[in-house]
C-alpha cells in the first residue's frame, strides 16, 4: 500500500469542518466529508472515501480503495487492506477486557480486515481476529472470531451462512464443490471448508 501527500498537498479532499492531526498521511484521489477527525500517524490511501462523522485512531492503516460509510471509528490496532467497505455505525473494539480505572493502552489486540471483504451496518467486531478476503459480513452481525476468505457471516453471534463471490453474490455449492458467480461467471472451488477462485 502506497501513501501519498500531506497536509498542505491539493492531491485530495478535506472537508473544512474535518480534523487532520500534522502527522497523518492521506493519499491522493481521497475525500474526506463533514466532522473527520484524523490522528497523527494513522495513515489512509489513494481514493479512499471517509463519510460524515469517522474518527481514525492513530497508528490506524487504510488501504486503498476503501470506503468508510458515517459514524464509523477505527481504533489503534485495526488494519484495513485495500478494497474494503465499512458501513453506517459498524463497530470496532481493540481491547478484550476494558476497564476505565485500568490503563490498558499495551494490550491492544490486532485486527485485520483483508482486500474486498464488507462490514454490514452496525455490525460489532471483536479485536484479535481477522476478516478474510471478499467475506461479507452481515449488517448488525456480532463477530468473534476469525472469518474466511468469501465467507457470509450473519446472526448473533456471527455464523456461516453461506459463501460469497468477489461481486458479493451468493455461491452454490449445493451439488458440487464448484460454483459459479452468476454476475462475473468466475469459477470458485470449495475444499475443505475453504473457498478458492479458479478463474
Amino acid at each position: 500500500m502506497n501513501y501519498f501527500g500531506s497536509m498542505e498537498s491539493t492531491s485530495f479532499f478535506v472537508h473544512p469542518s474535518a480534523i487532520i492531526d500534522e502527522g497523518a498521511q492521506i493519499g491522493k484521489g481521497t475525500r474526506i466529508w463533514h466532522f473527520c477527525h484524523l490522528m497523527p500517524t494513522c495513515r489512509v490511501g489513494e481514493n479512499c472515501i471517509l463519510g460524515q462523522n469517522v474518527y481514525l485512531d492513530s497508528n490506524v492503516i487504510i488501504g486503498n480503495g476503501v470506503k468508510i460509510q458515517n459514524n464509523v471509528s477505527v481504533y489503534n490496532g485495526v488494519i484495513i487492506e485495500d478494497d474494503v467497505f465499512l458501513g453506517p455505525s459498524m463497530v470496532f473494539t481493540n481491547v478484550i477486557n476494558p476497564r476505565s480505572f485500568i490503563e490498558r493502552k499495551t494490550e491492544f489486540k490486532k485486527t485485520v480486515i483483508q482486500k474486498g471483504a464488507t462490514i454490514g451496518a452496525n455490525a460489532t467486531i471483536l479485536c484479535g481476529i481477522e476478516i478474510g478476503n471478499y467475506a461479507l459480513i452481515g449488517a448488525g452481525t456480532i463477530v468473534t472470531k476469525s472469518v474466511p476468505p468469501y465467507a457470509l457471516i450473519t446472526g448473533n453471534p456471527g455464523k456461516r451462512t453461506g459463501w460469497v463471490s468477489k461481486a458479493g453474490i451468493k455461491l452454490n455449492f449445493e451439488t458440487a464443490n464448484t460454483a459459479k458467480c452468476p454476475e462475473t461467471s468466475e469459477l470458485y472451488i470449495l475444499e475443505k471448508n475453504v473457498v478458492k477462485l479458479l478463474s
